[in-house]
């Protein structure tokens, strides 16, 4: 069972009150096994025995590495190999646990490696990663020194992920939550840093979300914030009229001069655009952790500056902002 007073007494300390009252009975429902099929049999799997004994533990390096290879017997390392691919899809990562690769369908270190050098330092602060997965750049940011950091994510493999893992590393500030950010009190003005990378596209009301993050910010707090854009002018935004590079839940994909206002609107300050970088096949791809369709199947086979629907490829910015 994951140990969260630590959690509470951190919230606490940094006046989330109100969040603290909410979150024991959220995880209870979040983590109730009636109603969801496939939970208890991704609890056995993380409550299983793992390796969780080693010095070893990298976390300032593109993969997250725990423990070496030579920690496991040949059996041992087979059994916790069959253990990870149980939990199955891997898309964010890579990992280096006891010498077993995985090879997630991101690069997401690619991600981290754009915005690690214009983001404020994170030693000794509160960070949020909305929408993190299994916690890949929570890792990350714990190995850049963050006070605790908090990671949430409705989707409960993920999480699993996130906890087998952590057994794996042992105690650490560093939490996955099974939420989504519209579980988390108005007005919360609790953290440091918040990050929302890959997470705009995906809401109905972009303006909404922005505000939700703005919201979780201390005064002067650090956004990072990462999304789908297209090439353009102020006011030009795509919305799709079906689907995406055949994801069905994309919505409001700005050019950065309409993104940058609408973070004005909602009243950020000292906008700065850092990185605009097309996705690439190298980037996201199918591999033995993830052998389902990635990007080059989403794409135009005789143009893959398009998608399948012929609209344009993924393209990434990374813009950073301050809260009022």
């Amino acid at each position: 069972m994951t140990d969260y007073q630590p959690l509470y007494d951190t919230l606490l300390a940094a006046k989330a009150d109100a969040w603290v009252e909410l979150l024991p009975e959220q995880l209870a429902k979040a983590f109730d096994t009636n109603k969801h099929g496939h939970l208890q049999d991704w609890q056995n799997l993380v409550e299983h025995p793992v390796p969780n004994k080693t010095d070893h533990r990298t976390l300032d390096a593109s993969a997250i590495k725990i423990g070496l290879a030579e920690e496991l017997s040949s059996s041992d390392s087979l059994a916790f190999a069959q253990q990870l691919k149980a939990l199955h899809p891997w898309r964010k990562g890579p990992y280096d646990l006891f010498g077993i690769n995985i090879d997630t369908e991101w690069r997401s270190d690619w991600k981290w490696d754009r915005l690690k050098d214009h983001i404020s330092p994170l030693k000794h602060r509160l960070v949020l990663d909305v929408g993190c997965g299994n916690g890949y750049h929570c890792w990350r940011m714990l190995g850049a020194e963050a006070k605790m950091v908090i990671g949430i994510d409705p989707f409960l493999l993920n999480v699993m992920q996130f906890q087998l893992i952590k057994k794996c590393y042992g105690t650490a500030p560093v939490y996955v939550l099974p939420l989504g950010i519209e579980e988390l009190p108005y007005g919360l003005k609790a953290f440091d840093t918040v990050f929302s990378m890959g997470v705009l596209y995906h809401r109905r009301s972009p303006l909404d979300h922005l505000m939700e993050l703005r919201d979780c910010l201390v005064s002067g707090g650090e956004l990072v914030l990462e999304t789908l854009i297209i090439d353009g002018g102020l006011g030009d935004t795509l919305l799709p009229e079906d689907r995406y590079a055949m994801m069905r839940n994309v919505w409001f994909l700005p050019s950065c001069d309409t993104l940058i206002s609408w973070l004005k609107r909602c009243g950020f300050k000292n906008i700065r655009l850092i990185d605009v970088t097309p996705t690439s096949t190298e980037e996201q791809r199918s591999t033995e952790w993830m052998h389902f369709h990635s990007l080059k199947d989403f794409l135009n086979p005789d143009d893959p500056q398009l998608t399948c629907e012929d609209l344009p490829a993924p393209k990434r910015a990374i813009i950073i902002a301050n809260a009022p």
